[in-house]
């Protein structure tokens, strides 16, 4: 960063020239060993980078507490309060089953503890995670030296901070690790555009419906395999789509028989289906395209409309906690100045994210049905072409959401692509490597924590601001403490 005043003539490429030796006697007025008047959100130094501020100035022991007990706050809220919703909509789940009560309150208290459980372990990952990664930059810092460590300093704490994810137990997160793999590839494509060497390289990265794009690809497979191969999807994913795809698995059986050119051999079963829910149905055992088994006897744009309402309001619920809890974390400040204005955001955020997938979830059925009716034929090509366009629902999303749920589906598709090839015997099943979810994301979050520490001007603001509340770097343009006078 570029000095001010008259003392660019002692600074060479944003550096301080001055001495190790006179460091400390000069750092009061030395305007070169000062922090910035930028905000920190928007400055490109850091307490990690070459820029910085003192090391003596702050205490380091407190760094690594403060940052532990924020991550493990910022973790536990997240996953409690997804946590609390899951529970209360199990809990409404069960109301409407014809159960015995004292059953239902044991399954009810074994939710709870469950969800304690899940809640204390994220705490303790994301904790562990942040205060090993302040630990292990302070420890290099002090024993590398401050200025010699700074270019490779983060991205080595960040590797070694990555195995606290075996904090969260014995299940595998591949999808988790995959998604955070992404977002850092992201950054570092970000760090190339920006880079003189791999500037053109990096150009089409650039395409304004880049987001789009992927969300259709990644719709192809993630549906196709709801549709055909369950099993290559995260039980926790599979359970989501079976909720939000809205049909039963008589129906999905169904389809998937005649999309693999078998016989429906469960039409009684999808009859009787329909039956208990007082729609009769007699279905041709020589159908060519499952329209009738997908919608009754409606037709495919009556389906979609009604299907529409439906799954919006299976579709609120689900955004209510995604809008509601990063509000009481990110903008806790000015949720207490402003808060009609906060809310109304998350309200209608809760809204158009609802639109956006319940319109997802109808037009996949749309989309399946229109092609297959011209065509008149189903098999498995015509399944993945025909939820390809599902991913033009993104456009609903704000363009700065439209990135995040699209790489978030395409670590879904890519961990199902990658177990149907294995499953195939396309891919070898490695027995060695059995926590692979811990190197993926441990490379992931040393790229991220290298680029926050050396390129920050490639995060957006919101983030960078948890990443600076999180582990306290860099420190705020105004002195925590005031300077004596000399």
């Amino acid at each position: 960063m570029p000095p001010s005043g008259d003392g660019a003539d002692v600074s060479v490429g944003g550096r301080c020239t001055c001495s190790s030796a006179e460091e400390e006697s000069q750092n009061q007025n030395c305007q070169h060993c000062r922090r910035s008047n930028l905000p920190s959100s928007s400055s490109s130094c850091s307490l990690l980078s070459l820029e910085s501020y003192p090391v003596q100035d702050y205490d380091k022991l407190w760094r690594i507490y403060s940052a532990s007990v924020k991550g493990f706050t910022i973790g536990a809220g997240l996953k409690g309060g997804l946590a609390v919703f899951a529970v209360l909509s199990r809990l409404r789940r069960r109301k409407s089953l014809s159960s015995a009560k004292k059953g239902q309150m044991v399954s009810s208290g074994e939710d709870v503890v469950l969800a304690l459980k899940e809640t204390l372990r994220y705490g303790l990952f994301l904790g562990t995670f942040a205060g090993t990664f302040v630990s292990v930059d302070e420890i290099v810092s002090s024993w590398g030296g401050h200025r010699r460590t700074a270019k490779w300093r983060a991205f080595l704490a960040g590797a070694i901070a990555g195995p606290s994810m075996l904090l969260t137990g014995n299940t595998q997160h591949t999808s988790l690790a995959i998604y955070i793999l992404m977002r850092a590839t992201v950054l570092a494509s970000r760090c190339g555009i920006k880079s003189k060497r791999f500037g053109n390289i990096c150009k089409p990265l650039t395409w304004a419906h880049g987001d789009i794009f992927l969300m259709c690809l990644s719709s192809s497979q993630i549906l196709s395999a709801y549709i055909l191969k369950q099993d290559s999807l995260h039980p926790s994913y599979k359970s989501f789509l079976n909720k939000h795809g809205g049909k039963a698995s008589v129906i999905l059986q169904g389809v998937k028989d005649l999309a693999c050119g078998n016989s429906v051999v469960n039409l009684e079963a999808i009859e009787n289906h329909y039956k208990s829910n007082g729609i009769e149905i007699k279905l041709d055992p020589q159908m060519k395209v499952p329209c009738s088994i997908i919608h009754e006897n409606q037709g495919c744009g009556a389906h979609f409309i009604s299907f529409l309402i439906q799954a919006y309001k299976r579709a609120l619920p689900v955004y209510l906690p995604v809008y509601l809890v990063p509000a009481l974390i990110v903008h806790r400040q000015g949720l207490l100045k402003r808060p009609n204005t906060i809310l109304a955001k998350g309200l209608l955020g809760t809204a158009r994210s609802s639109l956006f997938l319940s319109v997802y979830c109808s037009s996949a059925w749309l989309w399946t049905c229109f092609l297959f009716r011209l065509f008149k034929r189903c098999n498995i090509p015509m399944v993945a072409l025909g939820t390809f366009p599902t991913g033009l629902a993104l456009a609903i999303e704000k363009k700065s959401r439209r990135i995040e749920i699209s790489l978030y589906c395409l670590a879904r598709a890519l961990e199902s692509f990658f177990t149907c090839m294995a499953d195939v015997g396309y891919l070898p099943q490695s027995e060695k490597l059995k926590r692979g979810d811990v190197v993926i994301f441990s490379i992931a979050t040393a790229i991220i924590m290298h680029c926050y520490a050396t390129e920050r001007d490639v995060f957006k603001s919101k983030y960078l601001n948890v990443l600076d509340w999180v582990f306290g770097v860099p420190l705020p343009p105004y002195e925590t403490t005031p300077r004596k006078k000399s």
